[in-house]
């Protein structure tokens, strides 16, 4: 009986963390319909923060130039929150861009732009 429980306590556990590690996995996003977009754009961009400073590095891995812009909404009230000027990211370019608060930060992101 002892035996039973803990089989199955360690199935459970193992279904729970291949569960768990299922749903960490990025997957591509498909819009409704089920069929890609026929003009992929948009580059893929990592945000590390560093106590107050934001640093992104964007990379853009399609045929059309990004315009990429770094908006850093800061914690505090009395912060001010920047967004930074578009830049271009060129097809098979990697661009940087940086910001800052002076105390926490909030939430930051960034948006997309088609260029020319």
């Amino acid at each position: 009986m002892r035996l039973s429980r803990r089989t199955a306590s360690l199935s459970l556990a193992v279904a729970l963390v291949m569960t768990l590690a299922y749903e960490a996995v990025p997957r591509a996003r498909v819009p409704a319909g089920g069929q890609e977009r026929a003009d992929p754009f948009g580059a893929a961009c990592r945000i590390r923060v560093t106590g107050s400073t934001v640093t992104a590095h964007c990379h853009n891995p399609y045929p059309e130039t990004d315009r990429v812009s770094l908006h850093v909404e800061c914690a505090r009230w009395w912060d001010l929150d920047t967004d930074s000027t578009p830049v271009a990211a060129a097809p098979a370019q990697t661009v940087r861009l940086t910001g800052r608060c002076w105390k926490e930060v909030g939430e930051v992101w960034i948006s997309h732009r088609k260029g020319s």
